[in-house]
């Protein structure tokens, strides 16, 4: 897949805000991982995937605070939702260039030859700077666990296939961080093919909003959530289509449908 950069690693590694940059600054498709976590589990339901079905099984108690890390590891789906990632990507058009982010990005695609080698980097943050992170984000102790277990997973994994690894450790800023991720896909982003209209940065933006809501109502879908998800408030990405704006405008997921999300002062 030529046309993929790849990054990947652990959850508070800050992966989605360095893709999103470069996304808008260089006009590239973005591929969330996170954004397909529901649509990923169907599939595996569908699949009669039995770590999927006792997961979705499960009380929340019971999936966070009860159950052991390995448990939490196969629930997860780690492995099972890369190929899915590998198949996602796959379906998406060539051009222009995507930037696929995520945890569940499957180093194996390096060694295994489906990612170009230059264009995968892993972020790979310390043990003590994701702490740090999750304890900002005020991440439940049991996703917590969960996330540490991943963190030792992932490290391994970009180990044994040769992924290019940047480690993050607090003493680089993420604007340094996107900065250092852009010279090693400095060769890709020069060839693109890159949006290079505003209308289709605009529309590629939208997209990856769209992939933000879509996640939130199959979140809302499933027969144990209670919630409403127009209510629910998330960070989407300013459709201005400058390529020098990445901000964010939280808003709630149903406002989306009858606006463009824009930072103050931006049009289109």
């Amino acid at each position: 897949m030529q046309h993929v950069l790849w990054l990947g690693g652990p959850p508070a590694a800050g992966k989605t805000t360095v893709a999103t940059c470069l996304a808008c600054r260089y006009g590239l498709r973005l591929y969330s991982a996170d954004t397909r976590t529901w649509l990923h589990r169907d599939r595996a339901l569908a699949a009669g995937h039995q770590a999927a079905v006792r997961w979705e099984a499960l009380t929340p108690e019971e999936r966070w605070d009860r159950s052991t890390v390995t448990g939490m590891l196969e629930m997860s789906l780690h492995r099972e939702r890369g190929a899915m990632v590998v198949d996602d990507l796959a379906a998406l058009p060539a051009s222009p260039l995507i930037i696929a982010e995520g945890s569940t990005l499957p180093a194996s695609a390096i060694s295994d030859g489906i990612a170009v080698r230059s264009q995968a980097v892993w972020l790979m943050p310390t043990r003590e700077f994701q702490r740090e992170r999750l304890r900002a984000q005020e991440t439940p102790e049991g996703q917590a666990r969960l996330y540490a277990a991943l963190r030792r997973l992932i490290e391994r994994e970009a180990k044994d296939h040769g992924a290019h690894i940047l480690p993050v450790d607090g003493s680089q800023c993420i604007a340094e961080i996107t900065e250092t991720v852009t010279g090693i896909f400095g060769d890709a982003l020069a060839h693109g093919p890159r949006a290079e209209e505003a209308g289709q940065r605009r529309a590629l933006r939208r997209e990856a909003n769209e992939a933000t809501a879509t996640q939130v109502y199959g979140y809302d879908a499933r027969p144990w959530a209670n919630g409403d998800p127009d209510t629910v408030v998330r960070p989407f990405i300013c459709e201005c289509g400058d390529p020098g704006c990445h901000e964010f405008i939280r808003l709630p997921v149903g406002a989306l449908g009858s606006s463009r999300p824009l930072a103050p002062g931006h049009t289109t």
